[in-house]
């Protein structure tokens, strides 16, 4: 069995995770902390976790564990690596920001499986990829994997309220979000940087664009980014290149019908579309925020590291509605 240990567990992400991991059949939960809510019954806070365990928030940890699994806030996780240096020694996934760039002294492993599998495998800590990173990455690996990124990329993509976390803001109110759309960080979101990072690595010289405008959706959960790309490829030659890439990956699937949300929430599921518009390929990718943008993604990093197969634990069925 892995004993995990899960730091920051009270928030959506943490809540997500838990939801996994009670039903992992190779998982023993050592303790998950927080500092908001320790001494109350996790199902008090995740209530869908009702009769499926009786595990209560700690504000004591330890590294008596074989994985410390991070759902803190970005700027926290390396705060708190920092106070706890000792937790460096065990294997670490961590979900926030703060290990995701390659810059010295970071020996963090980007944990995107789909490009970085072989990596993944032997790690000792992973930086879990961004939700909108994982969404467009998905969407381009086979592009950038074949030098096809020969002009500027540009993406719309719209993301469910889940991705602004559970503290409310301004922006994530009910009354402000229902029946409502907007865009933020157009051009300048930050997970920008690791999905160059990513084009840089797969195509040497990388140099273009990449013209992203995020928009907040009026929905709980899910991410759909629309990405085109001028290209002189045919849509079969193209489709082709993704159903090679993507042959040997679990979770991301290359579909012939045009995808919709909500058949990838709840699951840990990409869902990856190619149409040729004149000169243009367009390209769908579709995730849920919260398990292929985050937890799930984290347990599937966690599978890789410790030897299982990738779907252990995730073989998760979206809502039929």
């Amino acid at each position: 069995m892995i004993n995990v240990g899960i730091v920051g567990g009270a928030g959506y992400t943490g809540g997500e995770l838990l939801r996994i991991l009670v039903n992992h059949p190779e998982v023993n939960i050592k303790f998950v902390h927080s500092n908001s809510n320790a001494g109350n019954p996790i199902y008090k806070v995740h209530q869908d976790l009702i009769g499926y365990t009786d595990l209560v928030f700690s504000n004591e940890y330890h590294t008596d564990i074989d994985v410390l699994v991070m759902c803190l806030g970005h700027g926290d996780a390396k705060k708190f690596l920092d106070e706890n240096p000792a937790f460096y020694d065990v294997k670490i996934v961590d979900l926030s920001t703060d290990f995701r760039h390659v810059r010295e002294g970071n020996d963090f492993v980007y944990g995107l499986p789909e490009m970085n599998k072989e990596a993944i495998i032997g790690a000792q800590h992973i930086a879990n990829p961004g939700c909108f990173a994982t969404c467009i990455q998905l969407g381009v690996l086979p592009l950038a994997a074949n030098g096809l990124l020969t002009d500027e990329l540009h993406v719309t993509a719209v993301t469910g309220s889940t991705g602004a976390g559970q503290r409310p803001t301004a922006t994530s109110h009910f009354s402000w979000r229902n029946n409502n759309m907007s865009v933020y960080k157009a051009f300048e979101h930050q997970h920008l940087v690791e999905i160059n990072q990513s084009m840089e690595q797969l195509q040497e010289g990388f140099d273009k664009d990449i013209n992203f405008v995020p928009f907040r959706g009026d929905f709980t959960r899910g991410i759909i980014a629309s990405i085109y790309i001028n290209s002189d490829k045919s849509v079969e030659e193209v489709t082709e290149l993704y159903k090679e890439y993507y042959k040997d990956a679990p979770f991301t699937h290359v579909v012939d019908t045009n995808p919709n949300v909500k058949q990838v929430v709840n699951t840990n599921n990409c869902l990856v579309y190619v149409q040729k518009y004149g000169n243009k390929i367009h390209v769908m990718s579709i995730i849920d925020n919260l398990v292929k943008g985050a937890s799930g993604q984290a347990v599937q990093n966690m599978n890789l590291i410790f030897g299982l197969d990738q779907m252990t634990g995730l073989r998760l069925k979206p809502s039929a509605f």
